[in-house]
Formats: C-alpha cells, structure tokens, sequence
C-alpha cells in the first residue's frame, strides 16, 4: 500500500522551508513506517557540524593527510596497474553486498553513501536511506553529496524529519543496518572515536560519537569501515564510544550488534561468541598479511575467501555517481 508523498517548498525570510506528509508504506520485509508530518527541515543548507566537516576535509587536502590511490595501493600491497579498480572501490561494493532489499539503513557519508547508490541499483531497490540530519529516501539523490545536508539530498527526499524524529526511528528497532566509520575497531567490534593516546604518552582527542553510539546500539545490526592498519584494529580499544559485543548485548542491549568490519585488506565477521574471525581476503592480499596487520591472535574460517571484486554492475554505479572519483580514488 503505497501514497504519494507531498513535499511543498515555502519560503520565510530567504530561507526554504519544507513542509512534507510523509508517506506510508507496507513492506512486510521491514514493517510499516508510521505516518509523519514534519515541518522541521532544512534551513538553509548546513549545520554547525557539517560546515566544521567540510573545513576538516579542506584541512586534510591542504596539508596532504588524505592518502593518493598510489599510497593506499603500496599500504595494502595492491599494485597500481594490476587491477581495474581501487581498494575503495572494493569496499563500497563489499558495504554495498551487506545491504538487503527492504533495509532501512543509517546510511552516513563517504563510502557508506556511494554503498547505498550501488545497492540501490543492483540488488536492493527497496532499500530506504537515512541520514542522521532528519532526511530519508528512496531513491539515491541525482548529484554527489559531499555532506548529508547538501541541497541535492533534500530534492526529492522521500521525507524530512526533525533528528529527534530520525533518531526515534532507531530506538524503535526501526533501523536494519547502520554504517560506522572509527579509529580502532577492536575483536569484540567495539568503537573508538573518542580519543587515543600515543606511545609517547601524550593524548589526541577524536570528534566524538555523534549519532554512532545510538548506531551501534540500537540498529539490528551495523557494519564497521577502516584502513586496516595494526595500530587500528587493537585486541581492546582504548575507549569504547559505540558499544559492540560484550555483557551488554545479554541485557540491555540484547538486539543488533555488529556483523562485519570491511577493511582495506579484508572482511571480519563475528562468531555466536561475538569475537572477530577472518572471513574473506582482498585479492593481492593474504591471509598472513591480514594476520600480520591485525593487534590480535585473529581467527581464520574454515571457509576463508577471496573477496569478490566488484562486478561490472557494481563499477558502473560506483563510476556514474562519483565520477571523478571524490570518494573512492
């Protein structure tokens, strides 16, 4: 059962404003999404967040921080020339392979958002979209985003929500599937975005949870992406900012959890016991490198694989919708 959403642009002291109905749709594969209306979006373009996003990205390109497609290549002991795709463009297509028609995902930024355009287009065209600024879609926005809030991600959004509303959806069991980024993941899948301290004593404070913790705790289950370095996948975080399996997961927490850590050498997934197990290998990349670059003893199963690199489905989606490679080169 399907209504038409109604999504009327006003406009109040040069600022748009949009008032939306919500629509309501049964689908027995996630359950029915209660009728919403909402005034509270968007004003203007940004919040304090994302202008401080955008001049954290600007920061990392101007001092260099961000790794060229060579570098990350050399790290993960792939060979330029020797593949027709990037080590970023594999782990969209792995993200993107965790995704299943019907979800409503916590989708983020980066390469969670070109995951969901790939999901979308290939195997999940009932996948519905969240952004933790309020906004819900879908069907992919028709440009790039280079933050949640850009005006292309409004244009045609399925709904705009105030946070608390899009927020409420989490803590309702709504959400499927969340997608994390982090400094450590540990054995346990528990995150560190907090802070960490270096060998010489001295302490980096990181952004914080933002939305990840309630992510981490109150999806169905979520799915961590980072360089797979050894100082970032430690046998214990330094600090637990999102929770993922331990004593917790029996009480309070009992659903969700994380189901896999996609990295840029490998896929981890999680045993009944909760604790991380090699599951797939990247191509270029072995087992006892894997191994070699992780803080811990790491299980490997039985049924240990090559990742399966992307198809050429999933390239032509990556490549049409970011198509000078801003997020994935």
């Amino acid at each position: 059962m399907r209504q038409s959403a109604v999504c009327a642009p006003l406009r109040s002291g040069g600022c748009a404003f949009f008032l939306h109905r919500r629509i309501v749709e049964s689908n027995p594969s996630r359950g029915e999404l209660d009728r919403v209306d909402s005034t509270d979006c968007a004003r203007g373009l940004i919040v304090r967040q994302e202008q401080a996003y955008v001049a954290s990205l600007r920061f990392r390109s101007r001092h260099k921080i961000r790794s060229t497609p060579a570098e990350v290549g050399r790290r993960v002991g792939w060979h330029p020339g020797a593949m027709n795709y990037t080590a970023s463009e594999l782990m969209v297509a792995a993200a993107a392979r965790e995704i299943r028609d019907g979800d409503v995902v916590f989708v983020g930024m980066r390469l969670p958002l070109i995951a969901f355009v790939v999901a979308k287009k290939t195997h999940a065209p009932g996948a519905v979209g969240v952004f933790e600024n309020g906004i819900l879609r879908d069907a992919p926005a028709r440009e790039l985003l280079y933050t949640m809030s850009d005006g292309p991600n409004i244009t045609g959004a399925l709904s705009c929500l105030s946070m608390l509303e899009c927020m409420a959806l989490l803590q309702r069991g709504r959400v499927s599937l969340g997608f994390l980024g982090a400094a450590e993941v540990d054995r346990h899948g528990n995150l560190n975005s907090t802070e960490v301290r270096k060998a010489d004593g001295g302490l980096t404070r990181l952004p914080g949870s933002g939305g990840a913790c309630d992510i981490a705790a109150l999806s169905q289950r979520f799915v961590a992406l980072l360089d797979h370095q050894k100082f970032r996948l430690p046998e214990r975080v330094q600090y637990i900012t999102s929770p993922g399996y331990g004593p917790w997961r029996q009480a309070r927490l009992a659903r969700g959890g994380p189901a896999a850590v996609i990295t840029t050498r490998a896929v981890l997934r999680f045993s009944a016991q909760g604790v991380a197990y090699l599951d797939s290998h990247h191509p270029g990349t072995s087992i006892e490198e894997v191994l070699a670059h992780t803080g811990w003893a790491l299980d490997v199963s039985p049924q240990v694989h090559e990742t399966p690199p992307p198809s050429a489905a999933e390239l032509r989606a990556i490549r049409a919708y970011d198509r000078k490679g801003f997020w994935t080169r």
